[in-house]
């Protein structure tokens, strides 16, 4: 406590990269305008004008200090987090699987001190940050010696590291991934494929990889189509299975099952689709300006799933680019941090979250201009609590590793490693003329 208040009078409270930092500012702040924005439908049902944005702004405010406290935790530490935290996430995910609350049709949620909480997003954090360990784990530097004779340093896995973290990586990833697939399977997709990105850093064997890779693409295709060939009250009957029903829906308005005159289309079968690229439509360079948007009265879910069709018909093509533009600095910028790191750790943790937040938002975008239909909340913009939070932890984490990268390559730092160079050739040198 005592370091935090001598932090805050010598005005280094935001330590660690300044990038991150104003990346996570400028997220908060559209969050901020735009949920107040997009949330006529709750305002008018709340019957309080103010109650989304005070909700939003509290959230904002428990997850700046969140980001705070978390990014001054020493980043080895969080290889201990999976160990408490992956027993916790599997316990909920079953829990929520089947005794969780029902909201759209699917069991994600469950109820702890009377907050509403997805135990996919504490899963989420679970698996990225046991594979970062798993991968750092079976990696290590080598001494190889070419056909000339020249000996070099090189990075790469341990004897059998390869296929063990493979092994148990793949064991890890199918049992948190299918406890979300069922209610879940958009969510349980993109961290299957944060996974995979992860092990293809993690310099896992390319043949390992093609053949997961292979093995799930049929293992989906083979699914959706016995999804799409069922009818629905077949589909009903089997269990665990009730989200197919949607899937085989949305599968059939992306590609026009079930329009019978190509030259119409009707609005209320496809009402979220519609008002969305409505709202897009209506936009231009410089938007509508903030607060003036039309279809956040008619579009549904409009401060969380789909805000930014309201944050495009709002600030238009200038601020919709400058969004896309905050989640790739983002990776970029976890890559150059990860890139300084000196342990394997970090690094591949570093990259792990902030390719999942990147990921979803470009999900969210895609989703946004009508591509297909998914429910993923744009993160760290859109309305909610325990998304929003664990969201925050990420960009703590984040930190916490571009604070230890700013330790190691300080001047101070440099200098003592040259220091115990230089003492440790001299003594060599004094012990080889003895």
């Amino acid at each position: 406590m005592a370091k935090v208040l001598s932090d805050i009078f010598k005005g280094n409270i935001f330590t660690g990269d300044k990038g991150i930092w104003m990346i996570y500012l400028f997220l908060s702040l559209f969050s901020l305008v735009e949920v107040y924005s997009a949330s006529s439908n709750l305002t008018y049902t709340a019957g309080n004008h103010w109650d989304p944005m005070v909700n939003q702004a509290i959230f904002l405010f428990v997850g700046l200090l969140v980001v705070y406290f978390v990014h001054l935790i020493p980043c080895k530490y969080f290889m201990l987090f999976p160990i408490v935290v992956m027993p916790v996430s599997l316990v909920l995910l079953v829990y929520a699987a089947f005794f969780g609350s029902t909201v759209n049709g699917a069991n994600r949620w469950i109820e702890i001190c009377g907050m509403s909480v997805q135990p996919s997003e504490l899963g989420k954090a679970a698996l990225v940050m046991f594979v970062a360990v798993v991968l750092a784990k079976t990696q290590a530097e080598v001494k190889v010696t070419d056909a000339h004779g020249r000996t070099k340093i090189k990075s790469g896995a341990i004897k059998g590291g390869h296929s063990l973290a493979f092994k148990i990586i793949m064991v890890f990833s199918a049992i948190v991934c299918s406890l979300i697939f069922f209610e879940n399977f958009s969510t349980a997709a993109l961290l299957f494929i944060t996974v995979f990105l992860m092990m293809v850093v993690g310099r896992v064997p390319f043949d390992l990889l093609f053949k997961t890779a292979l093995t799930v693409v049929a293992f989906v295709a083979l699914l959706f189509t016995m999804i799409m060939l069922l009818d629905e009250s077949t589909l009903a009957k089997i269990p665990k299975m009730h989200r197919a029903i949607t899937w085989k829906h949305r599968v059939e308005a992306m590609v026009g099952v079930n329009e019978e005159d190509d030259s119409t289309y009707n609005i209320q079968d496809n009402l979220q689709e519609a008002h969305a690229q409505i709202a897009i439509a209506n936009s231009n360079v410089i938007g509508r300006g903030p607060g003036n948007s039309v279809e956040r009265d008619f579009l549904p879910h409009a401060e969380s799933d789909f805000i930014y069709s309201i944050i495009v018909e709002e600030t238009g093509i200038i601020g919709a680019l400058f969004v896309l533009f905050l989640y790739v600095a983002l990776v970029i910028r976890a890559g150059r941090i990860a890139k300084k790191c000196q342990r394997y750790f970090p690094a591949y943790l570093v990259i792990g979250l902030a390719t999942m937040i990147t990921l979803q938002a470009l999900v969210n975008m895609v989703v946004a201009t009508g591509l297909f239909v998914t429910g993923q909340p744009l993160p760290l913009i859109s309305r909610g609590g325990s998304s929003l939070l664990i969201n925050c932890f990420y960009i703590g984490v984040i930190l916490s590793v571009s604070r230890y990268v700013e330790m190691i390559n300080s001047p101070e730092a440099q200098s003592k490693v040259a220091s115990t160079t230089n003492e440790t050739n001299e003594y060599y040198s004094q012990e080889n003329m003895d």
